[in-house]
């Protein structure tokens, strides 16, 4: 594959992307900011540092000034080594981000999970979870979606079997989300 390629195959997963989908998450996003809930964000490998520059641009890039006293309250649960590396350890590595859900989220709080495949289990688990205790969920996925797209209870699908492109698109999608939120929170404060 040369460049030229590569770049019209961007060009044509961007062009067959669900538009609806990305406004969706957008409004999400939005109402989270308005009604002070938290954001939590999880992947693994790509998607874990899809994950934890999302939460960051989230909660730093969608400020207008570095005094504006409401922020999105935005965290990647990737981020949390320690924890990680403990429940990993004593419980398994399926329950690292279900188990940060249960200690640091609450009702209305909002869970994006970020899995090319679709079919983590650790992914799977914590949506699960999050679905049951009245958290939103939010599946960004590549593939065809596998489980995650199913359970979430909305979803931004790339529709591409390659991992490495989907991660790059998934992130290109998220800065995307957050210029339009500048915007936006532009009008609310």
């Amino acid at each position: 594959m040369n460049f030229n390629s590569y770049k019209n195959t961007i060009t044509k997963v961007m062009d067959s992307i669900d538009i609806k989908e990305v406004e969706i998450l957008t409004d999400l996003l939005v109402e989270a900011y308005v009604k002070n809930k938290f954001v939590f964000v999880i992947g693994n490998g790509g998607s874990a540092a899809n994950a934890s520059h999302f939460a960051q641009d989230l909660a730093k890039g969608t400020r207008l000034k570095h005094d504006q006293p409401k922020r999105i309250k935005a965290l990647s649960l990737t981020d949390n080594l320690p924890f990680i590396t403990a429940q990993g350890n004593d419980e398994g590595y399926d329950s690292i981000f279900e188990q940060q859900l249960r200690t640091f989220a609450a009702p209305g709080d909002m869970v994006i999970a970020i899995s090319g495949s679709g079919n983590s289990p650790n992914i799977i688990k914590a949506i699960e979870w999050a679905n049951n205790e009245g958290l939103t969920t939010i599946g960004i996925t590549g593939f065809d979606g596998g489980k995650l797209k199913k359970i979430a209870h909305h979803s931004v699908n790339v529709i591409l079997n390659d991992m490495c492109t989907s991660e790059s698109i998934h992130s290109i999608i998220f800065h995307y989300i957050i210029l339009e939120m500048r915007e936006r929170l532009k009008d609310l404060d």
